[in-house]
């Protein structure tokens, strides 16, 4: 499963740059394969273990702030492993004639 996800607290300091910094945090401890954008954050891995990140992540956001703005986008697409990069490399392929 891939997912992209955003989570931002809501109501409390204008800044949310810590509590961003923080749920990346526990993206990439839970050893799942992701990566960090400028809008969202990928995570690859089993359902049970991807959606165990996000929802930590986002009471890490309640800890801080009285609301949560969470933002998901899900492939589910059993039997496929390692799209985080292979989306990419075939995208990346076709640009260069290659596809």
């Amino acid at each position: 499963m891939l997912v992209a996800f955003s989570v931002s607290p809501m109501g409390g300091s204008d800044s949310v740059g810590d509590a961003v910094a923080a749920c990346v945090r526990i993206v990439r401890d839970s050893g799942l394969a992701n990566e960090t954008n400028a809008m969202f954050t990928n995570v690859e891995g089993p359902y049970d273990e991807v959606m165990a990140v996000v929802r930590s992540c986002i009471e890490t956001c309640a800890e801080i702030a009285p609301r949560v703005s969470v933002t998901l986008k899900l492939d589910h697409r059993p039997g496929h492993e390692g799209a985080l990069a292979t989306k990419v490399q075939r995208i990346e392929a076709v640009l260069e004639g290659d596809g």
